[in-house]
């Protein structure tokens, strides 16, 4: 075995770290899991299963990308959703579809976003000296050219930097990169709360406006050069490959395995699944009176904070308690949400009338379409 064993390695015209296929390599750029972001290249979609939803009430187009939407504007004006279309080397991406043109006003905003979890940018050292460089890139493909926004804010939503890019040929694939100089001021968390978020701006009102290039105090999305997508009927925005790096180099996208990349998400979203086309049990309980029964679901992953509420899709019909013996009575109201922590989540089935307190029972889903779902987003 032969080992090469050097203080540094610096290219022939003298000083500088050495290029390699293309790329200095820095400290930063050699770590794992580089990328901050949480599924950049969309293949993650637990809520929609690749079914584009309404720009309403600010939905998740997959797994931890949200639209953040003035909801009386854009209801029934758009959709977002996973989509197949895709650059080389991916399969998917994110996209909204402006299906009729809208004018935000000043306070109105129509924006992607992703909201990274303190925990996670912790070593950036935003709000001290020592805040380091970080490079934002992507690819996107819009029907509109122009200038557009993306931009990094903290969690507190008072410390804002915004960046231009131009989007130069429509409907064709184009890689941004973006260095941003790291923040010394504001209140950066590094706990389980919001970070940093990441937003995309596609043309919200001038409240929004901020000059391009600095940080600025106060909670910005976009510059007065942002080209007014959102004003198109019928333009598409697609956008994925989407990585937050320390450091000014872009480096190759980091793809991490699918079910690593499925359990980062399922730490802020988890949505039970249908194993066997039908009559799937969701978790074992007992019944607490001739009415009711209660389960306990455990999470895959522990979520970022004990979930507060239950997502539900479905009628009664869609669920029912199968008791010991084989019985099974279906619901007569929708499961409801009982309690949670970081780990587990207690659900209550009701049914009409025949259940024996006491009784061991598997609380079931019975068919593809129903399901239950815990939050933790940002």
């Amino acid at each position: 075995m032969s080992t090469i064993a050097v203080n540094a390695i610096t290219n022939a015209a003298g000083g500088n770290t050495a290029t390699i296929n293309g790329m200095t390599p820095t400290a930063d750029s050699l770590q794992g899991f580089r990328n901050r972001i949480i599924n950049g290249d969309m293949r993650i979609d637990q809520r929609n299963a690749g079914v584009a939803i309404n720009l309403a009430s600010t939905p998740f187009g997959v797994d931890r990308f949200g639209a953040a939407v003035t909801t009386a504007l854009f209801t029934g004006n758009g959709t977002i959703g996973q989509s197949t279309v895709a650059p080389a080397g991916f399969t998917n991406s994110l996209l909204w579809t402006q299906t009729t043109g809208v004018t935000p006003s000043a306070s109105q905003i129509g924006t992607i976003y992703q909201g990274i979890e303190g925990n996670n940018i912790a070593d950036f050292g935003f709000g001290t000296a020592d805040a380091k460089q970080v490079t934002l890139s992507f690819w996107v493909r819009s029907s509109i050219t122009g200038t557009y926004c993306a931009g990094l804010r903290n969690g507190d939503t008072d410390r804002s930097y915004i960046a231009e890019y131009s989007v130069s040929a429509a409907n064709t694939w184009e890689y941004k990169t973006i260095t941003i100089a790291g923040d010394t001021s504001g209140t950066w968390t590094t706990d389980n709360t919001a970070g940093i978020y990441i937003t995309w701006d596609l043309g919200s009102g001038s409240n929004s406006n901020t000059t391009a290039g600095s940080w600025a105090a106060g909670n910005f999305r976009n510059t007065t050069n942002q080209v007014s997508f959102v004003g198109n009927s019928g333009a598409t925005f697609y956008i994925t490959g989407v990585q937050l790096e320390a450091g000014s180099v872009a480096t190759p996208f980091e793809r991490r395995p699918y079910g690593t990349e499925l359990a980062l998400c399922q730490r802020y979203y988890y949505q039970t699944v249908q194993t066997s086309g039908s009559n799937t049990a969701i978790a074992s309980g007992f019944v607490n009176s001739t009415t009711e029964a209660s389960g306990l679901v455990t999470f895959p992953v522990s979520m970022r904070v004990a979930p507060t509420a239950l997502v539900q899709n479905g009628t009664a019909a869609d669920y029912d308690i199968n008791r010991s013996g084989g019985s099974v009575t279906v619901c007569s109201a929708v499961p409801t949400f009982n309690n949670a922590t970081v780990n587990t989540a207690a659900i209550n089935y009701t049914v009409a009338s025949g259940l024996t307190a006491g009784q061991a029972v598997l609380l079931r889903m019975r068919n593809s379409t129903s399901y239950l779902a815990w939050s933790a987003e940002l």
